[in-house]
Parts: structure tokens; C-alpha cells; sequence
């Protein structure tokens, strides 16, 4: 089993920045496809951004694309979000995903992770 714990979220400025962590334990996830997935009150969790296992061929939905950053410290255990000029239409709860496929391509798709976080609630005021 693979445990996954978010951080870093918080109220920022339209404009501003921040980190989001993800901290995996239980077992080591260097071999997963790893992906943030958010989730907005009233809509449904959709796709932010995911890298496969060997860290090339990141994708990212096209609203964040230019501005989000995702990254990973093998030795860690640990994946990151870096989010930039951020905005209010980026407010929702964040969600790390682990899926442990050899896919050189990372899935988009919730349906395609096994393991989730708690969420960490992220607010950007205008």
C-alpha cells in the first residue's frame, strides 16, 4: 500500500505562487506515473498535471500549461506542483495520485490511479 500526503496549500493572491508537496510512504513509488488532479466546489475532479516513472513526457491540462510545474525527488519519495501567476479560477482542493504503471506516457484520467491523498485546499484571491 501507498500512503500519500499533501502540503502547501493555502490562500495566495491572484499572481502569486506556491508549492505543493506530496510526500509517499508505505513503499517507494519511483516506479509509479505520478499526477495532481484538483477539484473545484460543484465540479468534478479534474486533471492538472502528471509525469510517468521515469520523469519524461510530463503532461498538463491546457489551462495550466505555461504556468504549473510538476516535479519529483526520487531519493525523496516526494512529488511536487510549482504553481505560478496563479489565479482565481485555480481555487479548488488538490489531490496527488500515484498509479503504478510502466507507461512511458502519464494517464490523465483519475480513473487510471490507485493511490490518492487527503487534498490540500488551494485559494486564490482576486
Amino acid at each position: 500500500q501507498v500512503q500519500l500526503v499533501e502540503s502547501g496549500g493555502g490562500l495566495v493572491q491572484a499572481g502569486g505562487s506556491l508549492r505543493l508537496s506530496c510526500a509517499a510512504s508505505g513503499r517507494t513509488v519511483s516506479s509509479y506515473a505520478m499526477g495532481w488532479f484538483r477539484q473545484a466546489p460543484g465540479k468534478e475532479r479534474e486533471f492538472v498535471a502528471a509525469m510517468p516513472w521515469n520523469g519524461i513526457n510530463k503532461a498538463y491540462a491546457d489551462s495550466v500549461k505555461g504556468r504549473f510545474t510538476i516535479s519529483r525527488d526520487y531519493a525523496k519519495n516526494t512529488v511536487s506542483l510549482q504553481m505560478n501567476s496563479l489565479k482565481p479560477e485555480d481555487t479548488a482542493v488538490y489531490y496527488c495520485a500515484a498509479d503504478p504503471s510502466s507507461d512511458p506516457l502519464a494517464g490523465t484520467s483519475a480513473d487510471e490511479y490507485h493511490y490518492w491523498g487527503q487534498g490540500t485546499q488551494v485559494t486564490v484571491s482576486s
